[in-house]
């Protein structure tokens, strides 16, 4: 009798122990019963039939996925390798394992082959300037792939992009290039600026010829805080003008 009620015991323990299921707060437990889908449970503690039964664990945390570098020709016939990082979630654990074997190969994959065609689509000066739009673009292709498989992706950078080292040469000399036209476009507008100005100081001293010979004593006084051993006095012109009457007067 004592053996019976030993063996029901351990029965019901092993039975106990089979059946209980605890998964975490960003867990969920998919069920399976008889190899029909019955529903995803979580998180906490929950029981399920031994043997009849089966549970398949699935994170809702966020994945990092390294997407590998990737060969790309661009546009303009420009060979570049270029990787990039995936950032994405499950929403729906029961499709995550129904609608596909292992959801994180077919993303990768989902992944390489998006980066691949969008690439192959742009120009180089687009790849190196526009990351933020072709982002936005690989977002939005690759979550409308992986949507039907419960997953939602969230952002998609990219992280590197490596060209030739003759196009590095290049687009370097072409830098340069524009740096200097800049240079001098801004050069341009200083003497613009420049001319501008001294047109305006002209007008003023035409109409008050007095200013130029404040203009005279100012500078004087400029070359003298300088402490320079020559000093050189500007004469008014007006003095050879008096000068010149006398001589034809005689």
């Amino acid at each position: 009798m004592t053996i019976t009620i030993a063996a029901i015991v351990a029965l019901i323990v092993m039975f106990l122990f089979n059946a209980i299921r605890i998964v975490r707060e960003y867990e969920r437990g998919v069920i399976f019963r008889l190899g029909r889908l019955v529903g995803a449970k979580g998180p906490g503690l929950f029981l399920i039939i031994p043997v009849v039964d089966k549970m398949v664990k699935i994170s809702l945390r966020t994945i990092v996925l390294d997407v590998p570098p990737q060969e790309v020709i661009t546009k303009d016939n420009v060979t570049t390798s270029v990787n990039a990082v995936l950032f994405f979630r499950v929403v729906d654990p029961c499709a995550s394992v129904v609608e596909v074997e292992d959801f994180l190969e077919a993303t990768r994959q989902i992944a390489m082959t998006t980066l691949r065609s969008i690439l192959g689509g742009v120009e180089l000066d687009q790849v190196l300037g526009e990351r933020e739009k072709i982002n936005m673009q690989l977002q939005e292709i690759i979550d409308e792939q992986t949507d039907p498989w419960g997953i939602k992706v969230k952002s998609v950078e990219i992280k590197d992009v490596k060209i030739p080292g003759d196009m590095q040469r290049a687009i370097a000399r072409q830098a340069e290039a524009e740096r200097e036209r800049r240079a001098k476009i801004i050069n341009a507008e200083g003497e613009l600026q420049a001319a501008s100005k001294l047109s305006e100081a002209a007008g003023i001293i035409q109409q008050n010829p007095a200013a130029l010979q404040l203009r005279y004593l100012q500078s004087l006084v400029d070359i003298s805080a300088e402490n320079a051993s020559t000093i050189v006095f500007p004469v008014p012109i007006d003095l050879f003008k008096i000068f010149q009457k006398k001589g034809d007067n005689t």
